[in-house]
């Protein structure tokens, strides 16, 4: 089956001259109709940026974005037009992402109107109904008059769903969407999510920080790892989990939380050589990940570039020290 995303080397960089900051530094991956890829890292990483370049927000400094086999640069504005409506991004603050001035009526009708999916405006707002049901926000009714300052932010981030639907998009980019919200109803809107991918068909591209949320999303799907711009490590959710080869990717599932005290207990701590995260106005050489890294090398991880590297138990990883070391975290 042919990957309904792909990216090839995609870079973006930021600033002019010596203040240049590379964001994102030759990504490579690709997503297959109906799959559910989580792209992980902590703050700084590049994933937002990388998801923005993917939904046609930004414009990459150098590499492809192919959608459905066809690269977005070299699509007419009528291609463009499709492209950007069949893939949409769900942003990470309902706060900021909601037009304070309109109400959910006119939130959930103006594109509907504008890309003529429906009629009239009459269907216009029968489709709005419809779309903050499938949300859960209900009795609909009551909600479609609201303004975005009258709504919960559980509520906004719905309300944010519904309006990323009404375009029928095949690809959802949704940027840290449960971060903002109250850790209460988190679980809610993952719930609703894939509940969305099985009724609408959408693939999914989620963006977290957040390694838990990453397993319980895309538990039969992918998670790739970033790093300072850089993919360390991807692979199937359940391997990657269970059998992490990147020291970096060992760091963060050591740092998840355990519910049972056994578990928590058993846990191995990966201690980190350093705990600041280097800035990106000065990498460090080589692996960028070597100043922190417990199982630094020297001469080998700080002299070069570690390449993505494929895995005789799948996927891929950026670690020729450690890629066939198996690291359980339990002891």
């Amino acid at each position: 089956m042919a990957p309904i995303l792909e990216v090839r080397n995609l870079t973006k960089k930021f600033g002019k001259g010596k203040e240049t900051v590379t964001a994102v530094d030759s990504v490579s991956f690709a997503i297959e109709p109906g799959e559910t890829v989580c792209l992980v890292g902590e703050s700084g990483c590049g994933k937002s940026t990388t998801g923005r370049m993917v939904a046609g927000l930004l414009e990459p400094t150098s590499g492809e974005v192919l959608f459905e086999g066809k690269n977005i640069k070299e699509l007419d504005s009528a291609g463009f037009r499709r492209y950007r409506q069949s893939v949409q991004i769900i942003h990470q603050d309902p706060y900021a992402s909601l037009n304070p001035t309109q109400t959910v009526r006119q939130i959930l009708t103006a594109p509907l109107l504008r890309h003529n999916k429906v009629k009239n405006r009459a269907g216009a707002e029968a489709r709005a109904l419809e779309l903050l049901e499938v949300v859960d926000l209900t009795p609909a009714r009551d909600m479609i008059d609201k303004y975005p300052h009258q709504l919960s932010g559980g509520q906004r981030q719905r309300v944010a769903v519904a309006r990323a639907l009404t375009v029928e998009p095949k690809f959802i980019v949704a940027d840290e969407a449960v971060s903002m919200v109250d850790v209460s109803i988190r679980v809610s809107i993952l719930t609703m999510l894939a509940r969305l991918k099985e009724q609408f068909h959408v693939t999914f591209l989620f963006i977290t920080h957040d390694l838990a949320l990453a397993k319980y999303f895309a538990w039969t799907g992918r998670i790739t790892v970033m790093y300072l711009g850089r993919i360390v490590e991807d692979g199937p959710t359940q391997r990657l989990i269970t059998d992490p080869r990147h020291p970096y990717t060992q760091a963060l599932l050591s740092a998840v939380p355990e519910a049972d005290p056994e578990l928590a207990h058993r846990k191995r701590q990966i201690e980190l050589r350093e705990a600041e995260i280097p800035s990106l106005l000065n990498l460090p050489s080589g692996c960028t990940f070597h100043p922190r890294c417990p199982y630094f090398v020297p001469g080998e991880c700080d002299q070069r570039v570690p390449p993505l590297e494929p895995l005789d138990v799948g996927g891929r990883v950026a670690c020729p020290v450690r890629k066939h070391e198996h690291v359980p975290l339990l002891v």
